[in-house]
């Protein structure tokens, strides 16, 4: 079962994390990226995100095959589009497999691959500031 979707509506962790529980699995690694106030000096206020639809969904199909291929998986992958506030619900990653090793290396993927290969922008409203993409934050 593969499910990508971009979304306007807040992501109900509870009822998406449903959609994964399967018998066969052992495991269910999930992903909740949340809009988060300072990146190292810098305050946030809002984040807008926007998304070339078609061929986001398309690339985020292309991940979630990939990951349900290799590991034998349930994929779940929702970004939300719009402007969120802090604390919100920007992206729900969820990978069910039978052991818990490949779980968590399939989110992982789709994490780390989705920010370099999926076609969604973020306009972050700082405090002093709007920036395009945003700093990068890998080590945070």
């Amino acid at each position: 079962m593969i499910d990508v979707r971009l979304q306007h509506e807040p992501i109900d962790v509870g009822s998406t994390y449903q959609q994964l529980v399967n018998a066969r699995f052992g495991a269910v690694n999930m992903f909740v990226g949340t809009i988060r106030e300072w990146t190292g000096d810098i305050q946030t206020k809002t984040i807008r995100y926007t998304a070339y639809k078609e061929m986001a969904l398309k690339e985020l199909s292309k991940l979630a095959n990939e990951v349900e291929e290799k590991f034998d998986a349930d994929v779940i992958v929702i970004h939300r589009l719009g402007e969120l506030q802090l604390t919100d619900i920007a992206v729900f990653i969820g990978v069910a497999t039978p052991h818990r090793a490949a779980s968590y290396e399939g989110s992982r993927f789709i994490i780390e691959e989705l920010k370099k290969r999926v076609p969604i922008w973020k306009e972050e409203v700082d405090t002093d500031r709007v920036r395009w993409g945003g700093e990068r934050d890998d080590a945070h």
